[in-house]
């Protein structure tokens, strides 16, 4: 019987799962407050995590609010390109499909799998659990460590960034930075500087934000590197038109972008 309930204590499913389908249970209100803010003040939105770890003894928020308020937001973003560019509705649903499931979806959960080995192994001391604190006793009284459901909540929400400058505004400026013009390439390389540099900026405010993690700076890192890229891409090569999100979808277009 014991055995049993050891069995069972082992096997339970993370509460972000649990919920997944709650959606009477879900804080759409806080996803909402935390887009606006990851955008004007993202360093507001970690600074809860505090209060979250007393009440639920977990630096992972599991709420997937947020997931898909921006999972329906890229979907509808999806359609939008697919609608402008793609031939047909079956490939405009498989354009707004792939920014969901694999722009999105997919890219944060091979990020955020790679932080969470990475920095807890480099950055921290040890690794915690999956979605919460582990429930064998690995880490003593006072330890902490990195969690992989908070590395995930990290990288969802540095994912706004991109969709808000490379999805949103690149989509609606796309007449303007797609014209053969040396400031058109200005202004749509800048956008990719902004974004990725934002998406950083996110990533290291979130895991900053753990008193356990040390030299989190180095996070910043690839800001430089993206800043030197920039400068040599507007005498070279145009983001704007190369790297379009609609591009990467293996969807075939009706017009070049």
């Amino acid at each position: 019987m014991s055995s049993s309930r050891r069995t069972t204590t082992t096997m339970r499913i993370p509460p972000f799962f649990r919920r997944l389908f709650k959606f009477t249970s879900m804080d759409f209100e806080t996803a909402i407050w935390e887009m606006t803010h990851l955008i004007i003040a993202p360093k507001k939105v970690f600074r809860n995590i505090y209060y979250h770890k007393q009440t639920k003894n977990s630096y992972h928020r599991a709420d997937p609010a947020f997931t898909y308020l921006l999972s329906l937001f890229l979907f509808l973003t999806g359609l939008a390109w697919g609608l402008a560019y793609a031939d047909g509705f079956g490939r405009t649903f498989r354009v707004a499909l792939a920014f969901v499931l694999v722009h999105f979806l997919g890219t944060s959960l091979v990020v955020s799998t790679a932080m969470y080995f990475l920095v807890g192994r480099v950055l921290g001391k040890r690794r915690q659990g999956l979605f919460g604190p582990s429930s064998g006793g690995g880490l003593g009284a006072g330890d902490e460590g990195l969690e992989f459901g908070y590395c995930f909540d990290v990288s969802i929400r540095a994912y706004l960034p991109i969709w808000t400058f490379l999805y949103v505004l690149q989509f609606l400026l796309m007449p303007l930075i797609a014209q053969d013009y040396w400031v058109s390439n200005l202004f749509g390389n800048t956008m990719y500087l902004m974004a990725l540099s934002y998406y950083f900026v996110i990533t290291f405010l979130g895991y900053n934000a753990l008193p356990f993690l040390s030299r989190t700076e180095v996070l910043l890192a690839p800001i430089p590197v993206l800043v030197v890229l920039w400068l040599i891409s507007l005498f070279t090569f145009d983001c704007a038109t190369n790297l379009a999100p609609v591009l990467w979808c293996g969807v075939n277009l009706r017009k070049p972008v």
